[in-house]
């Protein structure tokens, strides 16, 4: 079955800071005049995951599901259509910040930027999807959810 939507933001950010941190944890390491330690591996393994699982964020529109994936899709959320009843463009507030994060009345799902498609579902739960394509992202799951009621 083909994607009725598929895009991909990438979390420059994210990687930015976490590559800073990396930098940061083995420049201090080799300041103090010592090889890396346990703790410094532990460290910079954790990071390095870190930038892994949360260097992009694809959202995937197929069939009769809504998928978000984080990195190579270890981490991922799906929603049936079904379950949606409405969605709309929001802006986050930049404390919100990038993850997985319960923010007040819902859930966020971001790697960059402050805008999202907020979904509200049917049993009154909301999830914000972050995205740098908004209008797209709302569009597809608009012309999905009349589809899939059609």
């Amino acid at each position: 079955m083909k994607d009725k939507y598929r895009h991909t933001q990438r979390g420059m950010l994210i990687l930015t800071a976490l590559g800073g941190a990396v930098l940061f944890t083995t420049i201090l390491s080799l300041i103090k005049g010592h090889k890396l330690n346990l703790f410094d591996y532990i460290v910079l393994t954790i990071l390095g995951m870190a930038a892994v699982l949360f260097s992009s964020l694809t959202v995937v529109i197929k069939g009769n599901l809504l998928q978000i994936r984080f990195g190579p899709g270890l981490i991922r959320k799906t929603f049936s259509l079904k379950d949606i009843n409405s969605c709309k463009i929001v802006k986050n507030p930049w404390y919100y910040g990038w993850g997985i994060r319960k923010i007040p009345r819902g859930w966020l799902y971001n790697v960059s930027g402050l805008m999202a498609v907020e979904l509200q579902m049917k049993n009154g739960k909301k999830y914000r999807i972050g995205t740098d394509v908004p209008e797209e992202l709302y569009k597809a799951i608009q012309c999905s959810l009349q589809n899939y009621k059609a």
